[in-house]
């Protein structure tokens, strides 16, 4: 089973962006990866979509629109999710193992609390067929996921004393190389 590792702030902390960082260092030291990030589409400094990144092949969807009143089978007030993505995302968490370091950004009230998202996300976790497992938590479902899942660390970019700040950093801290 590998180490499952948590990371966690507020919304707007960086998490995603640390994401991106670290998939770009696991790169460049030839780490095989797996799994999805889930980076924001900016326009004039406001979030208006989410894009799917398949880490393994680089491939980028859009995820979600906001939601301005439309309705899909998976939505929360802000947003609403393209169910052809979702699907696409579950496939991609269904074939991202085995791999040195799963990365899914993120697991959150979709998962968590309605069983839509990310479903196939917890299935992967679970099975342990990968060296990490770095998994993008709110901190509102930090007890959640430690309930669920053995964690042998936890990255709170909220916290001002926190040293792992680059991707370069989080892979030591997550492969130990």
């Amino acid at each position: 089973m590998g180490g499952i590792y948590l990371l966690t702030g507020e919304i707007q902390s960086g998490k995603t962006s640390l994401c991106l960082e670290l998939v770009k260092e696991a790169r460049k030291e030839g780490i095989r990866l797996g799994g999805l990030i889930s980076p924001g589409v900016f326009q004039s400094g406001e979030k208006i979509a989410i894009d799917l990144l398949d880490i393994k092949s680089e491939e980028r969807r859009r995820l979600a629109d906001g939601s301005d009143g439309r309705s899909t089978e998976v939505q929360t007030k802000r947003w609403s999710f393209l169910p052809e993505a979702v699907a696409w995302g579950n496939r991609i968490l269904e074939t991202a193992l085995p791999c040195d370091l799963l990365v899914i950004d993120e697991l959150g009230p979709l998962e968590f609390h309605r069983n839509q998202g990310w479903v196939a996300g917890f299935t992967a976790v679970d099975s342990g067929d990968y060296q990490a497992a770095l998994l993008v938590i709110r901190p509102s479902l930090l007890d959640k996921a430690l309930t669920r899942w053995d964690v042998k660390g936890i990255i709170n970019l909220d916290d001002p004393d926190q040293s792992i700040n680059s991707g370069k950093k989080l892979i030591s801290y997550l492969l130990g190389s």
